[in-house]
């Protein structure tokens, strides 16, 4: 699977919040996670900053277009192990057919290349 993983870069930046499941914002969700604590939203910064949330830290959105199957093992402890020696924080989403990763917007083109270096490196991952 790590041969064949590249990395598609969405344009935009990307907050985490905290919301009202009532809140306008939630429609414009990119992604919704419903906890104890309350529903996170992850929107676009401009949505955001719309909807006052501008405070938040922004993240770069970075999608895996490898297809991973849900059952498949090693692939995330591939790049969060590569990511983490590079002292890049991560956070993960876990769709259907790919991952998405939410890492600093300042470490958007450094995690990329990391990310690229694992084409060639270890051994394969999969399930």
């Amino acid at each position: 699977m790590l041969a064949h993983l590249d990395v598609e870069v969405r344009k935009d930046s990307y907050v985490f919040a905290v919301v009202d499941a009532r809140s306008p914002i939630v429609e414009l969700a990119d992604a919704t996670i419903r906890e104890a604590e309350g529903l996170t939203v992850v929107v676009t910064a401009r949505n955001a900053d719309e909807h006052g949330l501008a405070n938040a830290p922004r993240f770069a959105w970075l999608t895996l277009t490898v297809t991973s199957s849900l059952e498949a093992v090693g692939l995330t402890a591939a790049f969060s192990t590569a990511l983490a020696a590079e002292g890049i924080s991560c956070n993960v989403l876990a769709g259907f057919h790919h991952d998405h990763l939410l890492v600093p917007e300042s470490e958007r083109g450094h995690a990329v290349r990391v990310l690229r270096a694992l084409r060639g490196s270890g051994p394969e991952v999969g399930g």
